[in-house]
Protein backbone atom coordinates (compact mmCIF):
# COMPACT_ATOMS: atom_id res chain seq x y z
CA UNK A 1 0.00 0.00 0.00
CA UNK A 2 1.46 3.34 -1.07
CA UNK A 3 1.41 6.27 1.34
CA UNK A 4 0.06 9.60 0.06
CA UNK A 5 2.88 11.89 -1.07
CA UNK A 6 2.36 14.43 1.79
CA UNK A 7 2.44 11.64 4.37
CA UNK A 8 5.56 10.23 2.73
CA UNK A 9 7.25 13.63 2.83
CA UNK A 10 6.43 14.22 6.51
CA UNK A 11 7.55 10.71 7.40
CA UNK A 12 10.80 11.24 5.52
CA UNK A 13 11.39 14.59 7.22
CA UNK A 14 10.73 13.08 10.66
CA UNK A 15 13.17 10.27 9.92
CA UNK A 16 15.74 12.78 8.67
CA UNK A 17 15.43 14.83 11.86
CA UNK A 18 15.80 11.73 14.02
CA UNK A 19 18.88 10.60 12.13
CA UNK A 20 20.31 14.13 12.20
CA UNK A 21 19.97 14.23 15.98
CA UNK A 22 21.64 10.81 16.22
CA UNK A 23 24.47 12.01 13.97
CA UNK A 24 24.85 15.21 16.00
CA UNK A 25 25.13 13.08 19.13
CA UNK A 26 27.73 10.96 17.38
CA UNK A 27 29.75 14.10 16.57
CA UNK A 28 29.99 15.05 20.25
CA UNK A 29 33.09 14.18 22.21
CA UNK A 30 33.60 10.59 23.32
CA UNK A 31 31.60 9.27 26.26
CA UNK A 32 34.85 8.67 28.11
CA UNK A 33 36.79 10.71 30.64
CA UNK A 34 40.07 12.07 29.35
CA UNK A 35 42.94 13.21 31.54
CA UNK A 36 45.24 16.11 30.81
CA UNK A 37 48.07 14.46 28.80
CA UNK A 38 50.67 15.27 31.48
CA UNK A 39 48.42 13.77 34.16
CA UNK A 40 47.80 10.63 32.10
CA UNK A 41 51.57 10.05 32.00
CA UNK A 42 52.28 10.49 35.72
CA UNK A 43 54.10 7.46 36.98
CA UNK A 44 55.13 6.08 40.33
CA UNK A 45 56.16 8.75 42.84
CA UNK A 46 54.93 11.45 40.44
CA UNK A 47 53.63 14.89 41.31
CA UNK A 48 50.88 15.01 43.93
CA UNK A 49 48.99 18.05 42.68
CA UNK A 50 45.37 17.78 41.49
CA UNK A 51 44.47 15.85 38.36
CA UNK A 52 42.70 17.64 35.49
CA UNK A 53 40.16 15.91 33.26
CA UNK A 54 37.58 16.42 30.50
CA UNK A 55 34.14 15.08 31.50
CA UNK A 56 32.36 12.61 29.19
CA UNK A 57 31.08 14.16 25.96
CA UNK A 58 33.26 17.28 26.16
CA UNK A 59 35.97 18.26 23.72
CA UNK A 60 38.58 20.98 23.57
CA UNK A 61 41.05 22.13 26.18
CA UNK A 62 38.68 23.10 28.98
CA UNK A 63 40.05 20.61 31.50
CA UNK A 64 38.69 20.88 35.04
CA UNK A 65 40.32 20.06 38.35
CA UNK A 66 39.28 16.81 40.02
CA UNK A 67 39.90 18.33 43.46
CA UNK A 68 42.43 17.23 46.06
CA UNK A 69 40.59 13.98 46.86
CA UNK A 70 39.13 13.50 43.37
CA UNK A 71 35.72 14.58 44.67
CA UNK A 72 34.79 16.45 41.46
CA UNK A 73 35.27 13.26 39.44
CA UNK A 74 33.06 11.16 41.74
CA UNK A 75 29.66 12.17 40.23
CA UNK A 76 30.75 10.89 36.80
CA UNK A 77 31.72 7.50 38.27
CA UNK A 78 28.48 7.03 40.22
CA UNK A 79 27.29 3.97 38.26
CA UNK A 80 30.66 2.18 38.13
CA UNK A 81 31.56 0.39 41.36
CA UNK A 82 35.07 -0.59 40.25
CA UNK A 83 35.93 3.00 39.32
CA UNK A 84 34.50 4.26 42.63
CA UNK A 85 36.55 1.71 44.53
CA UNK A 86 39.73 2.91 42.80
CA UNK A 87 38.80 6.52 43.56
CA UNK A 88 38.30 5.56 47.21
CA UNK A 89 41.83 4.12 47.20
CA UNK A 90 43.07 7.43 45.82
CA UNK A 91 41.23 9.37 48.54
CA UNK A 92 42.69 7.07 51.21
CA UNK A 93 46.24 7.68 49.95
CA UNK A 94 45.68 11.44 49.85
CA UNK A 95 44.37 11.32 53.44
CA UNK A 96 47.51 9.44 54.51
CA UNK A 97 49.56 12.06 52.69
CA UNK A 98 47.86 14.89 54.62
CA UNK A 99 48.29 13.12 57.96
CA UNK A 100 51.94 12.50 57.16
CA UNK A 101 52.42 16.22 56.39
CA UNK A 102 50.84 17.13 59.72
CA UNK A 103 53.22 14.76 61.54
CA UNK A 104 56.25 16.17 59.67
CA UNK A 105 55.32 19.79 60.37
CA UNK A 106 54.52 18.96 64.01
CA UNK A 107 57.86 17.20 64.52
CA UNK A 108 59.72 20.10 62.91
CA UNK A 109 57.85 22.55 65.15
CA UNK A 110 58.70 20.55 68.27
CA UNK A 111 62.37 20.40 67.27
CA UNK A 112 62.49 24.15 66.62
CA UNK A 113 60.70 24.89 69.88
CA UNK A 114 63.27 22.84 71.80
CA UNK A 115 66.19 24.59 70.10
CA UNK A 116 64.96 28.03 71.10
CA UNK A 117 63.51 27.11 74.48
CA UNK A 118 63.09 30.22 76.62
CA UNK A 119 65.85 31.05 79.15
CA UNK A 120 68.09 28.21 77.90
CA UNK A 121 71.20 28.08 75.77
CA UNK A 122 70.26 26.72 72.27
CA UNK A 123 70.73 22.96 72.00
CA UNK A 124 70.51 20.86 68.87
CA UNK A 125 70.95 17.25 70.01
CA UNK A 126 69.05 16.68 73.23
CA UNK A 127 67.08 13.46 73.58
CA UNK A 128 63.68 15.08 72.84
CA UNK A 129 65.20 16.84 69.82
CA UNK A 130 66.63 13.60 68.49
CA UNK A 131 63.21 11.97 68.87
CA UNK A 132 61.51 14.88 67.06
CA UNK A 133 64.17 14.79 64.34
CA UNK A 134 63.73 11.04 63.97
CA UNK A 135 59.97 11.44 63.62
CA UNK A 136 60.51 14.11 60.94
CA UNK A 137 62.93 11.93 58.95
CA UNK A 138 60.61 8.93 59.35
CA UNK A 139 57.73 11.03 58.05
CA UNK A 140 59.69 12.08 54.96
CA UNK A 141 60.55 8.43 54.23
CA UNK A 142 56.93 7.40 54.78
CA UNK A 143 55.88 10.00 52.21
CA UNK A 144 57.85 8.10 49.55
CA UNK A 145 55.85 4.93 50.22
CA UNK A 146 52.51 6.77 50.42
CA UNK A 147 53.10 8.62 47.15
CA UNK A 148 54.41 5.66 45.21
CA UNK A 149 51.01 4.40 43.99
CA UNK A 150 48.73 7.35 44.73
CA UNK A 151 48.57 8.60 41.14
CA UNK A 152 47.96 5.14 39.72
CA UNK A 153 44.80 4.76 41.83
CA UNK A 154 43.30 7.84 40.17
CA UNK A 155 44.38 6.73 36.70
CA UNK A 156 42.91 3.26 37.30
CA UNK A 157 39.61 4.85 38.36
CA UNK A 158 39.41 6.67 35.02
CA UNK A 159 40.46 3.54 33.11
CA UNK A 160 37.78 1.46 34.85
CA UNK A 161 35.12 4.04 33.97
CA UNK A 162 36.23 4.21 30.33
CA UNK A 163 36.38 0.42 30.05
CA UNK A 164 32.82 0.19 31.37
CA UNK A 165 31.62 2.77 28.84
CA UNK A 166 33.30 1.03 25.92
CA UNK A 167 31.48 -2.21 26.81
CA UNK A 168 28.06 -0.53 26.84
CA UNK A 169 28.31 2.09 24.08
CA UNK A 170 27.36 1.72 20.41
CA UNK A 171 30.47 0.80 18.42
CA UNK A 172 31.95 3.88 16.80
CA UNK A 173 32.01 2.35 13.34
CA UNK A 174 28.19 2.12 13.29
CA UNK A 175 27.78 5.87 13.78
CA UNK A 176 27.62 7.91 10.56
CA UNK A 177 30.41 10.46 10.19
CA UNK A 178 28.57 12.58 7.61
CA UNK A 179 24.92 13.44 7.04
CA UNK A 180 23.23 15.10 4.09
CA UNK A 181 19.65 15.97 3.15
CA UNK A 182 18.50 16.95 -0.33
CA UNK A 183 15.55 16.82 -2.71
CA UNK A 184 14.93 13.76 -4.85
CA UNK A 185 15.29 14.76 -8.50
CA UNK A 186 12.64 12.21 -9.44
CA UNK A 187 8.97 12.91 -10.21
CA UNK A 188 7.92 13.00 -6.53
CA UNK A 189 10.61 15.51 -5.52
CA UNK A 190 10.63 14.22 -1.92
CA UNK A 191 13.50 14.62 0.54
CA UNK A 192 16.51 12.33 0.25
CA UNK A 193 18.80 11.45 3.11
CA UNK A 194 22.49 10.61 2.60
CA UNK A 195 24.70 9.04 5.25
CA UNK A 196 28.43 8.44 5.08
CA UNK A 197 30.93 6.44 7.14
CA UNK A 198 34.64 7.00 7.53
CA UNK A 199 36.52 3.68 7.86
Amino acid sequence: MMLPSKTWRWTSIAAAVAIASFAAHAQQGPATIRLLPEDAQRGFNGHQHNFYFLPPGQTGENYQSAGFFGQKLRPYLADNTEALSRLDDYRRQKTFFLLDRVVAVGALGVYGGLVFEKDKFPQYASTPQLVAGGVFVGSILTTLFINRNTNSHFQHAVEAYNAGKSRTSVPGQLRPSTLGVGLNPGPGGGPTLALGWRW
